[in-house]
């Protein structure tokens, strides 16, 4: 396997393997812990999310790059822009309307949550969108 494509296939996976841990772990499972009220939870995420999406920026750049330096298969060049179509729609998008929402509900009286955001099942749309492009991406990779 050629060096880009080995850089290319890691980083697909640790991007996959971040995006589970955070997205469909760590968020759901806050809400959970004792004490993590609504507000709490809010504040906590919006770190988190800040964070995973700066380090995704920096994979979908290198997986970017390696394709570029090297010579994939087209399935998983077309699967892996895919993920990275759907990062940047989030990031552009999405993210904005999100950040709106937690603003309106951290700035909210305490008890008052207001209506719910359409922009969260669009996030949480894109997410599986772009967990079925990089694991498929990634098995492309490896078949290379």
């Amino acid at each position: 396997m050629p060096a880009s494509h080995a850089t290319a296939t890691a980083a697909t996976f640790v991007w996959l393997g971040m995006v589970l841990a955070i997205s469909f772990i760590e968020a759901p499972v806050k809400f959970r812990a004792p004490g993590v009220t609504l507000k709490v939870g809010l504040g906590i995420g919006r770190l988190v999310f800040r964070a995973l999406n700066a380090c995704e920026l920096v994979l979908a750049v290198l997986v970017v790059i390696s394709l570029l330096v090297g010579e994939p298969g087209r399935g998983a060049a077309v699967a892996l822009g895919v993920a990275v179509a759907v990062l940047l729609g989030q990031m552009l998008l999405v993210r904005p309307a999100l950040t709106r929402r937690s603003d309106a509900v951290l700035a909210a009286p305490e008890g008052v949550e207001g209506p719910g955001s359409r922009a969260h099942l669009w996030y949480v749309g894109l997410e599986v969108v772009k967990v079925v492009a990089l694991f498929a991406g990634g098995i492309l990779l490896l078949a290379d």
